[in-house]
């Protein structure tokens, strides 16, 4: 059995978005199968699998950990 790559990490610093110790809140912007490509609020993209929240659209959002989106996200109503 080798030994793991020293240093082979994915850690949030290091631009993996999904990956620090909290879940993050993505935007999909395209879909292909069970994944989504998605965007965060700096414009940074990430490939997310979907199979744990079902079918997704561009525009949804979703809280993802570690390149799973956990669950999706509806629209807080604003106030009027």
């Amino acid at each position: 059995m080798s030994e793991p790559e020293v240093g082979a990490t994915c850690s949030a610093e290091d631009g993996c978005i999904t990956c620090g110790d909290v879940a993050v809140v993505l935007t999909v912007t395209s879909v292909a199968d069970a994944d989504a490509v998605c965007t965060d609020e700096q414009g940074r993209q990430e490939t997310v699998a979907t199979e744990l929240v079902g079918d997704v659209r561009p525009g949804d959002r979703l809280l993802v950990h570690a390149g799973v989106a956990i669950e999706r996200l509806t629209a807080v109503p604003t106030g009027g």
